[in-house]
């Protein structure tokens, strides 16, 4: 499975931007779709969580209400919608796919994905 994140760039805090991830190689069906962030001098941490099987979403406490995970099957993508964007949103947004179906306890986890795409550069500055 190969992974395309895009929609990443500068925006001015209180905006908007809608990040995609394009699957190919394979059909994804039960797997789980992820996006991560990377924080310069930081670690990655999870953001959100889709479960293809059920439709699923989990989300960062912290970011709950501002950012939305969708899936679109006919495009094998998965969209990030970030609103209401602050400077502290500032960083590399990763999506991540599982093998297989994840169980809820372990989608916030980096070590539960097998596929990542490359990153898509978010900057979030008046």
């Amino acid at each position: 499975v190969q992974l395309q994140a895009s929609g990443g760039g500068l925006v001015q805090p209180g905006g908007s931007l809608r990040l995609s991830c394009a699957a190919s190689g394979r059909t994804l069906n039960r797997n789980t779709v992820a996006w991560f962030r990377q924080a310069p001098g930081k670690e990655r941490e999870f953001v959100a969580a889709f479960r293809l099987g059920d439709r699923r979403q989990t989300y960062a406490d912290s970011l709950k209400g501002r950012f939305t995970i969708s899936r679109d099957n006919n495009k094998e993508t998965t969209f990030l919608q970030m609103n209401n964007l602050k400077p502290e949103d500032t960083a590399v947004y990763f999506c991540a796919a599982s093998t297989g179906g994840l169980i809820l306890s372990t989608v916030r986890n980096a070590g539960s994905y097998d596929y990542w795409g490359q990153g898509t550069l978010v900057t979030v500055s008046s």
